[in-house]
């Protein structure tokens, strides 16, 4: 009865030390995992969400996720949507635990600046707000044009339609130092 007893105590030892090495590979395999993780994966997994960023300059911004791309991601306030560069954000308050990685390649390549371009193409009204920790700017006006990591905006009056006459000024920005863009969200 002594040899079972020892046998017995054997096995179960094993089997906790087997038990053990499984925890371990799979924590060691999570770890493994979220350090190729990126924000827009995280992002991506609060999709149609409510989500706030708190921004460098103090200000915040509160609304639905509707898109999470390479360096920026886009919220719907009521009336207005948000692009907010992902460099511009010191917190997100919202983010769950799932992550999700982008699969199309096209979209893996359209970064701020094709975003940029198309609202210089449609000549979209905006409001820009430049800044960082010592404050902020908002500029009201339309992108004249976008370089690889820059962009023109025509400053106007508001309610204003671009003119060259109207212009007061074309206000060069860098992407560093762009913090928001606010324009009014098309139905639909």
């Amino acid at each position: 009865m002594r040899w079972d007893a020892l046998f017995n105590d054997l096995e179960s030892q094993f089997t906790e030390a087997d038990r053990l090495a499984v925890d371990a590979e799979i924590n060691e395999r999570a770890r493994a995992e979220l350090v190729g993780l990126e924000l827009a994966d995280r992002l991506r997994g609060v999709l149609g969400c409510r989500l706030t960023v708190y921004l460098a300059s103090g200000e915040s911004f509160a609304g639905a996720l509707m898109h999470a791309g390479g360096d920026a991601l886009v919220l719907d306030e009521e009336q207005h949507q948000i692009l907010i560069p992902y460099a511009a954000a010191t917190r997100y308050v919202g983010l769950g635990r799932i992550s999700v990685t982008e699969t199309s390649s096209v979209r893996k390549r359209l970064g701020l600046n094709h975003a940029l371009r198309g609202m210089a193409r449609d000549r979209a009204e905006l409001t820009v707000l430049v800044g960082n920790a010592s404050g902020s700017v908002r500029l009201a006006g339309v992108i004249d044009r976008v370089g690889k990591d820059y962009l023109d905006l025509a400053v106007l009056n508001s309610g204003e339609v671009r003119r060259s006459h109207q212009v007061g000024q074309v206000a060069t920005i860098p992407f560093t130092a762009l913090a928001a863009i606010r324009s009014l969200r098309t139905a639909r």
